[in-house]
């Protein structure tokens, strides 16, 4: 295990296991009733906050879509992120889905911000065409209905997609298609600069996420896995060694007379009356029993098979912890408006990283007594779990707005009637949205989670947290100098990284893949460009 060699991946994902019907009934109910208790309840709350009831139609239908794009990006973006921790054996699905419940829902609520942009992708422009504010409010139903519906079905097959990229190609067909049926705008609605720098990301992430995890990996197997590996083989032939002293001995012993017999037990006796004194001194003992076996140990000793875990997997934890601790500063936690100045944000990131390097060394020193395949695969999981958890919040605290964008701007419009460039984010809608989030993951994540945990490559811990550490670092350094990137393109680049490692990268599965990279956008632009024709004609 510690040297993580791998088969070559089959061509084809795996079948995610079957759930076990005893016991899955029980999760599979409470999760449906607190999605069904949830959404009545927020459908209840929200008609207190429109005053024309000819509008509450509209609003429980787009709850629903709101809901359903909700319960989807759970399914395949959460099932994303968790995929490499459930494909380690790190976690179980029920533990990653509590995993996720807490730090999804956590980051949607205490920092997915009190406003979200109505249009966040810039890519249609609205503001050039007299938008009545209801076809403003039909074009974001359709997008959701696009992006979810497209999401629904790369989900089934398994497919990891951008969700982003979902809402926009949404987006994009339902406002172009509005345009040309009202007469008041057309393609000169897109930007067309934003859909070449979705087409860049298409290339970019998976080509960034993949570099950095493949020279991150490739450092993490060369200094740690493969020193173990030798040192292992070396405790194994000093196992076998001391068997073969053990053997000798007592043959020796046989072939000595009764009296010469009698003497060496003696011997053996007092040895071993000196060797139970903790301060005794090796000159004091007569066999050479005793002898060989502690010069066998003093080789155990100096061998320092540990070296490398107490070295510099705290190391390694340290600076992941920092990388972590900007993304959250940087990206997770932007909408809680913070305002440290650089110096405190270094600070804060230099004090998390001391003391995850001072805990996660004194856990490797505590993992001297069991195996060394063991100590890794403790170490790294507890690494990548950490690393899973904050990916969850970060998503919770961004990616949401996937859901809550157009979800907020229609509830906006039904109560305003104006188009805003901004909408207010109830709390009440962040747990709605949240908790469809984590039900999707449930009920549909599983084969998102075989396709990313086994099917591109085998995973074990230490492939996985690289391949999220590599992940975080590479949406951390895109943000901060403004590259277009996606985040799942980016993981799924650095899980193929780890896989290229190991020689066992699955390209044929990464065909179909990327495939649907390519027809994201299209997709979801064709059903909201059917959707909002629909829907205008059955609420215009």
């Amino acid at each position: 295990m510690a040297h993580d060699t791998m088969a070559p991946a089959p061509e084809q994902a795996p079948e995610p296991p079957s759930p076990q019907r005893g016991s899955d009934i029980v999760w599979h109910t409470a999760f449906g009733l607190l999605l069904v208790v949830t959404v009545v309840s927020f459908i209840l709350w929200s008609t207190g906050q429109i005053s024309q009831s000819s509008h509450y139609a509209v609003l429980v239908v787009t709850i629903l879509l709101g809901v359903f794009m909700a319960f989807n990006i759970g399914g395949n973006d959460v099932a994303n992120s968790f995929g490499t921790s459930v494909g380690a054996g790190t976690l179980t699905m029920k533990q990653a889905l509590m995993v996720a419940a807490v730090f999804e829902v956590g980051g949607a609520v205490l920092a997915g911000g009190e406003v979200t942009d109505t249009v966040r992708s810039g890519i249609v422009d609205l503001d050039g065409v007299p938008l009545d504010p209801m076809d403003f409010a039909f074009i974001m139903m359709a997008a959701l209905l696009g992006a979810a519906l497209w999401l629904l079905v790369a989900t089934q097959m398994g497919w990891p997609v951008s969700t982003t990229h979902s809402i926009i190609g949404g987006i994009v067909g339902a406002a172009v298609t509005l345009g040309f049926v009202t007469g008041d705008g057309g393609w000169e609605m897109v930007q067309w600069g934003g859909i070449g720098q979705i087409v860049i990301s298409w290339f970019l992430s998976p080509v960034l996420g993949g570099l950095v995890a493949y020279v991150l990996f490739r450092g993490i197997k060369q200094g740690i896995l493969v020193y173990n590996e030798q040192a292992d083989d070396q405790l194994r032939q000093l196992k076998v060694e001391r068997i073969e002293h053990r053997e000798r001995h007592k043959a020796a012993f046989e072939r000595l007379d009764e009296l010469q017999q009698i003497s060496y037990t003696n011997t053996m006796a007092r040895d071993a009356v000196v060797v139970s004194s903790p301060d005794f001194d090796r000159d004091e003992l007569e066999s050479d029993y005793y002898r060989e076996l502690y010069e066998l140990q003093d080789e155990a000793e100096n061998l320092e098979a540990h070296r490398a875990l107490e070295t510099w997997v705290p190391l390694l934890a340290a600076g992941g912890s920092v990388v972590i601790t900007a993304m959250l500063l940087f990206k997770g936690l932007k909408n809680l408006h913070l305002e440290l100045d650089s110096i405190g944000n270094f600070l804060v990131m230099g004090m998390v990283g001391a003391a995850v390097w001072m805990a996660v060394f004194i856990f490797a020193k505590s993992l001297k007594k069991q195996t060394l395949a063991r100590s890794t695969f403790l170490l790294f999981s507890w690494m990548q779990v950490f690393t899973a958890s904050a990916f969850a919040f970060s998503h919770g605290s961004n990616d949401i707005a996937n859901a809550v964008g157009p979800f907020a701007a229609v509830l906006d419009v039904l109560r305003t009637n104006e188009i805003g460039a901004e909408s207010a984010v109830p709390t009440a809608l962040m747990v709605t949205s949240g908790v469809a989030l984590v039900a999707g993951l449930w009920f549909i994540g599983r084969k998102v989670i075989t396709t990313v945990g086994t099917g591109l490559t085998k995973i074990h811990p230490a492939s996985g947290f690289a391949a999220e550490l590599s992940a975080a670092a590479v949406v951390m350094g895109a943000s901060l100098l403004g590259l277009p990137v996606s985040s799942t393109h980016i993981l799924i680049g650095a899980v193929l990284g780890v896989g290229m490692v190991n020689k066992a990268a699955n390209w044929n599965l990464m065909k179909p893949i990327a495939m649907a990279w390519v027809i994201t956008v299209p997709a979801a632009a064709a059903v909201g460009a059917v959707g909002v024709v629909v829907i205008r004609g059955i609420f215009g």
